[in-house]
């Protein structure tokens, strides 16, 4: 044991203890998109800082890292929803609370009807000032990468159920 560990640590001081890659054989079934947490577009937007998506096409479930301003039930990140390029909400993860306490988060949601290659928008919104903060974009084949998406665009979904009805704290 003495002997594996000095040869241990003899490797890795000539750097040649790091692990080597793993290959693993099969479709993938998780692609995942770490960014630094960026700027907030403005202190009382929420982000979308990362999107992982798993599963199967058309029954994918996603998973959205949030960065939000969140002060409690008067003011915090209410949704996620991945939209189509057209303005098509495709499926909303309604937040019952707020993360004061628990920032970034991450929450899941779906199955999702998308296929590998459809190209689609993770965007957030806050109860109090609504969408415009940073979303990203891409496929479940690809990943996603930071979006310009206006906070105008498909703003009408803002009124599309389901929505939150309260704010447990």
């Amino acid at each position: 044991m003495l002997v594996a560990a000095i040869m241990a640590l003899a490797l890795t001081s000539c750097g040649q203890g790091s692990t080597p890659p793993v290959t693993i054989y099969g479709p993938p079934i998780t692609v995942a998109t770490n960014l630094p947490t960026p700027i907030p577009n403005s202190p009382d937007l929420a982000d979308v800082i990362e999107v992982s998506v798993s599963g199967t096409p058309g029954t994918y479930l996603v998973s959205v890292t949030l960065a939000s301003p969140d002060t409690g039930c008067d003011s915090y990140a209410d949704w996620w929803e991945v939209i189509s390029q057209g303005g098509e909400l495709l499926y909303r993860r309604v937040l019952l609370h707020s993360h004061v306490d628990e920032q970034p988060f991450t929450r899941s949601g779906g199955p999702i009807d998308i296929q590998p290659s459809d190209t689609v928008i993770v965007r957030a919104h806050m109860s109090t000032t609504g969408y415009g903060g940073t979303a990203l974009q891409g496929t479940a084949a690809d990943g996603f990468s930071p979006a310009d998406v206006s906070a105008e665009f498909a703003a009408s979904l803002e009124n599309q159920a389901p929505l939150p009805h309260d704010c447990d704290f």
